[in-house]
C-alpha cells in the first residue's frame, strides 16, 4: 500500500495581483484541442496541473501530454494531480499519443508523466515508446521531454537519451531549504545530479524549471541557478506558484514581474542559453522558442 503525506495547510487569504489575471478559454482551435484530448482519453498536465495558461496554449493547437496515467505515486505539495496507486500500464498510449500529436499537427511536442515509483523501470520503457512511436507517426515534430528522476536511476534515465528527444526537462520545483517541504519524496541533489548525467550522455538541450512564492529568499533562488548552470543545464524557467486547492501548500509571497525580470537578467549572466521568467511562465510555456 502506497503511503501518502496528508496535504494539510494553513491557507493564507491574499489577494491575486492583476498580473496574473488570465482570459478564460475559449475559441475554435481551444475546442478542437479539447475535443481530441477527451476523444482520446489522454491525459494533460495543463488539466490536471490546473495550468493558467491552458487557454493560450490550446488556443494555438499545443497541449502538454500526461503519459503513464494520471494518478502520481508522490505527494508533492505543490501538485494537483492525485496521488495514489495508479492503475495498470496502458501499452496503447504511445500509439494513441503519436496519433493525437499528428492529428493536431504539433510541430513541438512536450511531453511529461507523473512518478511511477510502483514499476520497476519508473515508467521508462513507455517513455521510450511514446518518444518513438511520435518519430515514426510525426518525424517532423521535435520534442521536448519532461521526465520524473527515476530515482537517479541510470538504466532508466538512459532509455530518454537513447531517444534522443531535442530536449530534455526536469525540474527542481523549488530551492534546497524547502525541497523537502514541496517535494517530499524528492532529493534536492539527486535532481541536480539527473539533470548533470543527461548533459554528460550527450543530451543536446538540458532544462529545468523554479515556482516561486514558497517561502524562499532571493539568495536562496540564486543559489539555485548557480547551481542548475554548474550542472551545465540551458533553459530555465522561474514562474509563480499558485495554490491549486486549499489542501495544498500556500502561496507566502506574489513575486512582483520586475523581481522575476531580475531573476531572467541573473540567469542570462550566469550563462543559461535561454531563461523563460514570468508570473504566469510555466514549464513548457512556449516550449517551442527554447529550440533556440
Amino acid at each position: 500500500m502506497i503511503e501518502t503525506a496528508e496535504k494539510v495547510h494553513v491557507k493564507i487569504k491574499q489577494p491575486k495581483p492583476k498580473w496574473l489575471r488570465v482570459k478564460l478559454p475559449t475559441g475554435n482551435n481551444y475546442r478542437n484541442v479539447r475535443k481530441l484530448v477527451d476523444t482520446y482519453g489522454l491525459h494533460t498536465i495543463c488539466q490536471s496541473g490546473n495550468c493558467p495558461n491552458m487557454g493560450e496554449c490550446w488556443g494555438e493547437g499545443t497541449a502538454t501530454f500526461m503519459i503513464l496515467g494520471n494518478v502520481c505515486t508522490r505527494s508533492c505539495g505543490f501538485c494537483s494531480v492525485k496521488t495514489g496507486r495508479p492503475e495498470t500500464v496502458d501499452w496503447d498510449e504511445p500509439e494513441r499519443v503519436a496519433r493525437s500529436v499528428k492529428l493536431m499537427s504539433v510541430k513541438h511536442c512536450v511531453i511529461t508523466s507523473v512518478d511511477r515509483d510502483d514499476l520497476r523501470d519508473g515508467g521508462s520503457i513507455i517513455w521510450k515508446e511514446t518518444v518513438q512511436a511520435v518519430r515514426r507517426m510525426s518525424p517532423g515534430t521535435t520534442m521536448e521531454t519532461l521526465i520524473p528522476d527515476f530515482k537517479g536511476e541510470t538504466v532508466n534515465i538512459d532509455r530518454i537519451v537513447e531517444v534522443a528527444p531535442e530536449i530534455v526537462s526536469h525540474n527542481m520545483e523549488t530551492v534546497r531549504r524547502l525541497t523537502r517541504k514541496v517535494r517530499i519524496q524528492a532529493q534536492y541533489d539527486r535532481s541536480l545530479e539527473v539533470l548533470r548525467y543527461l548533459k554528460e550522455a550527450g543530451v543536446p538541450r538540458t532544462k529545468s524549471g523554479i515556482m516561486l512564492g514558497l517561502g524562499e529568499k532571493r539568495e536562496e533562488v540564486i543559489e539555485s541557478l548557480a547551481d542548475l548552470r554548474k550542472a551545465n543545464v540551458d533553459i530555465v524557467t522561474l514562474g509563480q506558484y499558485l495554490q491549486p486547492t486549499p489542501g495544498h501548500l500556500p502561496v507566502q509571497e506574489f513575486v512582483t514581474p520586475e523581481q522575476f525580470e531580475e531573476y531572467k537578467e541573473i540567469g542570462l549572466e550566469m550563462g543559461f542559453r535561454y531563461v523563460e521568467s514570468g508570473p504566469l511562465v510555466r514549464s513548457s510555456y512556449h516550449a517551442e522558442r527554447h529550440m533556440f
